[in-house]
């Protein structure tokens, strides 16, 4: 785990070396271990280290292979480095370290672009092939790890946060308004190639890009995940239960690997608890140097119970004896951290759950350099509510009325309360949308049957946007932070699955639900809700942070903007205070890009 940066001139210069210098030092929090800068002719390749496989110099990046025709900088984990040098030692290629980067030199020159297909794990790479004077930039399936990139003066320059990007300064001077209006609106981001500073693009999850001295070519999709459309399968549930549970423990057990300590995010939820259950099992089946002999998690919990879930937590602690960390996120202390939060997260971010999750690596910071968290499993099983519409939908579209009426029946059972919320909040949205002046393009996430919506939020419309505040929080605390959930072998295990092994008569996360049956406690594995590291937003936003939005709403810069309607916004928000109007996410998307454009265009992206 690192952060990695460059510049190629087409032209042929040299790189600029304070340039390098000055990307380098805004990614320092992504790795305090070490820098490296090479320059290879036109290229200049950058390298933050966060030490976490092969602690040794032999790990030392920018690496090159023994005859200096390669050259690579790498951020993220291969994590089946170990059985792929295995192949390539077979094969003759000869290592001179013990680390997952050294695999990847020799992946490249024995399997060329290929190398990307072999790979399980999490990656953005940029490496200099010499001989065929070009530039391979690829990233892995799911965009764990960032690569934004950016052409200015005949060159092309990476990295992997845009804060380092903006070290040039003709790079990032104006947001790109139909990416940040489509934010605003709809509250989705990462769905695309653009990003909210005009000019500055992203490499897309699954897709590698090819830079020679014409200029970066298209990126190329080198992986799409198909996920079955169909209702039923001829497989028994239990069969595909013990199948999933397997790829899952597999997953895990690869995702420990590790020369650092290991600990796991644990929100009571059931994704999170399954890992922290699994890993205790593999603690005792094959004791883990990473992890140790007891296991430590890391959570955030709340004095308001109606966001709290330590009930849950404890319970998992108990179940499984870990020693368990805790932390209380607070909005007094929220402002204090707001400004280092927006600078971290590059972009504006839709609502306060990231500041939870903010909380947590700060605490986990203390005591391990890796954890562990259950991201992309909602995505991958339809574990969130709103995907019960979509089913249902799919179903009546291929007449399958028998089931859709159960399932009705099933949502409303076990989710009544949330689909009456639903139906206020979207017409409250709609409303607060006209608030805005900025044109934005319509994103119906839900739009389409399941195996059409989950394609997409996998790939597009949601989870890409969560591994962006998840690497962004984790490495501003220089925490790397693993998501078995996306090991390839499982994702594309359950994708193949039929839909109802993800929902069932309204239950959600079906087969996991049932894979873990006797792994946690019932009360765990039963549980219908749906929270996360989340946050009591609107009872802060209509209680102590009042002033601070006031001053934000009231501020000239606010009204200066060509974005909303100033006096409109904060007479909505005023009237949200007075119980007048029903909390909406927009009201916090508005305030953060104001104070994103205060931090980024009216700063100019200094952190202090």
């Amino acid at each position: 785990m690192c952060g990695i940066g460059g510049q190629y001139c087409y032209d042929g210069k040299i790189p600029d070396q304070d340039l390098l210098s000055r990307m380098s030092a805004r990614l320092t929090h992504r790795g305090p271990d070490g820098e490296g800068i090479r320059i290879c002719g036109s290229v200049g390749l950058v390298h933050r280290r966060l030490a976490i496989i092969d602690l040794s110099e032999d790990g030392l990046q920018p690496m090159t292979n023994e005859d200096g025709t390669l050259w690579l900088v790498f951020n993220g984990e291969i994590y089946n480095y170990v059985e792929l040098r295995e192949i390539l030692v077979r094969s003759g290629h000869r290592f001179a370290s013990h680390s997952d980067t050294e695999v990847i030199l020799h992946a490249y020159e024995e399997w060329g672009v290929g190398c990307v297909q072999q790979f399980n794990g999490m990656w953005a790479l940029a490496l200099w092939d010499g001989r065929q004077q070009r530039l391979f930039c690829a990233r892995d399936r799911f965009g764990i790890k960032p690569f934004y990139y950016t052409q200015v003066d005949d060159t092309f320059l990476f990295a992997s946060e845009i804060k380092a990007l903006l070290a040039h300064p003709k790079v990032g001077r104006r947001p790109h308004d139909e990416t940040l209006g489509t934010y605003l609106a709809w509250g989705v981001q990462d769905h695309s190639r653009r990003t909210m500073f005009d000019g500055i693009f992203q490499i897309p999850p699954g897709h590698w890009m090819m830079v020679t001295p014409h200029g970066p070519e298209a990126p190329y999709r080198y992986w799409e995940l198909k996920v079955n459309p169909e209702v039923k399968g001829s497989e028994p549930d239990d069969a595909v239960a013990a199948g999933l549970l397997d790829r899952l423990r597999s997953a895990t057990s690869l995702h420990l690997r590790s020369d650092v300590p290991v600990g796991t995010c644990l929100s009571g939820g059931i994704d999170s608890s399954t890992l922290t259950a699994l890993i205790n099992n593999l603690i005792r089946e094959e004791a883990p140097t990473s992890v140790g002999s007891r296991q430590k998690t890391f959570s955030g919990v709340f004095g308001d119970m109606r966001f709290d879930e330590s009930r849950y937590i404890d319970e998992i602690a108990a179940a499984t004896g870990v020693d368990a960390y805790k932390t209380v996120p607070s909005p007094d202390t929220l402002w204090d951290d707001i400004g280092d939060l927006v600078y971290m997260q590059d972009e504006p971010f839709g609502s306060l759950s990231i500041y939870a999750q903010y909380c947590v690596m700060r605490l986990a910071k203390e005591n391990v350099k890796v954890v562990l968290d259950g991201q992309g499993a909602d995505e991958l099983l339809g574990g969130y509510l709103a995907y019960q519409g979509s089913y249902i939908r799919g179903l009546v579209r291929r007449y399958r009325w028998l089931t859709a009426l159960r399932e009705v029946a099933g949502s409303l059972r076990h989710h009544g309360g949330f689909f009456r919320s639903a139906l206020s909040q979207l017409a409250v949205r709609k409303k607060r949308r006209d608030l805005l002046k900025i044109r934005s393009q319509a994103m119906h996430r839900y739009d389409g049957s399941l195996d059409e919506v989950l394609a997409r939020e996998l790939t597009s419309t949601n989870l890409p946007a969560l591994l962006h505040y998840e690497d962004r929080n984790s490495m501003a605390f220089s925490i790397e932070s693993r998501v078995p959930y996306l090991d390839v072998r499982l994702v594309e295990y359950i994708a193949a699955l039929p839909l109802d092994q993800k929902i069932r008569e309204g239950v959600t996360k079906f087969s996991l639900r049932r894979a873990i049956r006797g792994i946690i406690p019932e009360t765990v594995r039963c549980r219908m809700d749906k929270m996360g590291f989340v946050t009591p937003e609107e009872v802060w936003m209509g209680g102590v942070l009042r002033p601070f939005m006031l001053e934000i709403l009231r501020s000239p810069a606010f009204a200066s903007r060509q974005y909303w309607d100033a006096d409109a916004v904060a007479q909505d928000y005023l009237a949200f205070l007075e119980g007048k109007s029903q909390y909406s996410p927009e009201i916090w998307r508005i305030a953060c890009t104001e104070l994103w454009l205060r931090k980024f265009f009216d700063g100019r992206g200094d952190r202090a």
